[in-house]
């Protein structure tokens, strides 16, 4: 395990222990598996329905190669997925643009990461240096968010998502990336430097409404933790760290409509037992009110409290402080 660079091997995962992978398809708010949210899989001449929750025994079959990256799917199921869901990836080098631009607020100055070069960039030399005010234990904890994650190459860029070019460690350009560099740069001690790297996963989000994308996402994550585990300290970490880094990935990358705060198809419409046989609606759906839905809100983990709290409460939080500030 750990080998791959673009293509993740389920069936590699369930060989280095089969919990890990049973932990990667969990979904933390219905304490079910993560569903599919797609038809565009048939396993073993049965079609896959959208709602079905991915199973283990369907996705380590034919070596692994059931799940792949968009890059290693057919050009039928890329536009299939472009008409079905408008899913159209980002180049690495336009990720890079915008991951710049966050920073650049941040830092109050540019090219602190890189320098940008047309469709390319290079990485800057020096040890990063923090403006006054700010050290670099605040910018680990800063919290990000990736919406409609896809594959999270926002979050982190083993390879661009477009071409399936591999991108080297000390090149990579995503918002838990440039933590990483931040913490491979300021830390020796490995039990500090895996306090502060558990920090930075805690503290980078990121929703999807297709599961196998999801999948993806989330092993990706977990494989950024190994290579920079492996850059770091020259040898790979052990099962326990392993799964440790995937029960927070899977709190943090999870499956969500993102219009609506529920798990995708979980609102429903059902009629009442009464005389008049009336028609118990989804309010949410009919008003297009994302506070009003009865389908299954999605939950996510308080790491400073350690309490599972609803994702619609943070943007509810947010909406509001913005309200404020609007009359200030």
């Amino acid at each position: 395990m750990f080998e791959e660079l673009v293509d993740i091997k389920e069936n590699n995962i369930f060989q280095f222990d089969y919990e890990l992978l049973t932990i990667l398809l969990k979904d933390m708010t219905t304490n079910k598996n993560i569903i599919w949210g797609t038809d565009n899989y048939i396993v073993e001449d049965v079609s896959i329905l959208p709602t079905d929750e991915i199973k283990i025994e369907q996705i380590i079959g034919y070596n692994g190669n059931v799940i792949k990256p968009r890059t290693k799917k057919s050009k039928i199921d890329q536009a299939k997925r472009v008409r079905d869901k408008a899913e159209v990836f980002t180049p690495a080098w336009i990720c890079n643009k915008q991951n710049n631009l966050i920073d650049n607020v941040w830092f109050s100055k540019e090219n602190v990461f890189n320098v940008e070069k047309k469709t390319t960039w290079k990485p800057t030399k020096e040890k990063i240096v923090f403006p006054k005010g700010k050290t670099w234990q605040d910018y680990v904890k800063e919290n990000r968010l990736e919406i409609a994650c896809g594959e999270a190459p926002y979050l982190v860029s083993r390879y661009d998502t477009t071409n399936g070019n591999v991108i080297p460690v000390m090149k990579r350009i995503g918002l838990l990336d440039r933590k990483m560099r931040i913490i491979n740069e300021n830390v020796i001690d490995e039990e500090e430097w895996l306090e502060w790297t558990i920090n930075a996963f805690k503290s980078i989000y990121g929703y999807e409404w297709q599961g196998d994308s999801l999948l993806i996402a989330r092993e990706n994550l977990l494989y950024t933790f190994s290579d920079n585990y492996i850059y770091k300290f020259k040898k790979k970490p052990s099962v326990d760290l392993v799964k440790q880094m995937a029960h927070i990935i899977v709190w943090n990358i999870f499956q969500m409509d993102g219009l609506k705060f529920v798990i995708p198809y979980s609102c429903y419409n059902k009629k009442k037992k009464s005389s008049k046989s009336l028609n118990q609606e989804c309010l949410g759906c009919k008003k297009n009110n994302y506070k009003n839905h009865n389908g299954t809100y999605v939950k996510i983990m308080n790491w400073e409290t350690n309490r599972r709290i609803k994702f619609i409460s943070v943007m509810n939080r947010r909406s509001k402080n913005a309200r404020q500030r609007k009359k200030i």
